[in-house]
């Protein structure tokens, strides 16, 4: 992923169909954190089987539609989605985790810093970001504070869960614009079975290392794994990579940041869990921000020109 050969926006506006599909994507990724809230399972291994189920089922679509593409795959297009399976691993990896060891609260708020790493990752290959996009992706993070709180404890094993949660953040910034990159000649289906494919063979041997329980789960644990893997990984992460044909990481990871109330809400639905009544006021500002950061790519006079 390093930096392009010529200078580019970080913000593209999506179309009404991205918009359509980016809302049904974090809808579905939503119900991530209440489904591993109610799973016993260990965190890694949760990580490990909704890739490997995901790249399982997605192999059958590939096969059926893909199967030409698949065959004059070229080294480049293995390398990318190797990448970004990695790091789709590292992030499931240290995000997920993140939750054992500190405060739903302070997981949350650090791993929604995602849109500001990648911002910052695109400005560093190259890519001009709007000043307009900077205080839209603040208003957003404000937001997030007033749903969740400052709850950022100084005990060593919080700031060990606080420490995974924002390397979570940066590696799921970096995943999603490693998707960017490979998304640009390979289709939807053909780029998330690699990619998820990719993220289990990463996970498997630090799982055997640890030596995490792979199997031995309940019925009802394996129900919620399949879940997760049929709602948050088929529709929510394959639907985000398919929106990131045409736009841009940076707009698709603040777009992510509605999974937070949605998860609040089906949490609310699910588990019983009554909503804050600061999820209002937190919408309102996700809003706000993410309109502050698509309509910044309507102002050229903010973006430095390349050809000056």
């Amino acid at each position: 992923m390093g930096p392009p050969a010529r200078s580019r926006s970080a913000i593209t506006v999506p179309g009404p169909l991205d918009l359509g599909l980016l809302a049904v994507a974090v809808l579905a990724v939503s119900t991530s954190a209440p489904i591993i809230a109610a799973t016993t399972a260990p965190a890694l291994a949760i990580a490990f089987w909704r890739c490997f189920l995901g790249a399982g089922a997605t192999s059958l679509w590939v096969v059926w539609r893909r199967r030409g593409e698949v065959a004059t795959l070229t080294r480049r297009q293995i390398r990318g989605t190797a990448l970004a399976g990695v790091l789709l691993a590292a992030h499931f990896g240290t995000w997920i985790p993140s939750l054992r060891f500190t405060s739903v609260a302070s997981a949350t708020a650090l791993v929604a810093t995602q849109p500001v790493w990648a911002a910052l990752l695109a400005r560093w290959r190259g890519a001009q970001v709007a000043p307009a996009a900077w205080v839209g992706i603040a208003i957003s993070l404000l937001g997030v504070v007033v749903l969740t709180g400052i709850d950022f404890s100084l005990d060593p094993r919080s700031a060990i869960g606080n420490g995974l949660a924002l390397a979570g953040a940066i590696l799921a910034a970096a995943y999603v614009s490693a998707t960017e990159d490979v998304r640009a000649g390979l289709s939807t289906g053909t780029t998330t079975l690699l990619t998820y494919g990719f993220a289990a063979l990463a996970l498997l041997p630090v799982c055997l290392v640890l030596r995490v329980p792979m199997v031995g789960f309940s019925q009802r644990d394996w129900i919620l794994i399949i879940a997760l893997t049929v709602l948050a990984q088929l529709l929510g992460h394959s639907l985000i990579a398919w929106v990131l044909a045409t736009t841009s990481a940076t707009v698709t990871s603040l777009a992510i940041l509605f999974e937070l109330p949605g998860a609040v809400i089906i949490a609310a639905v699910w588990l019983g869990v009554v909503p804050p009544l600061s999820i209002l006021p937190a919408l309102a500002l996700l809003f706000i921000g993410l309109i502050v950061v698509i309509r910044s790519a309507d102002l050229p006079e903010l973006v430095e020109d390349p050809a000056g």
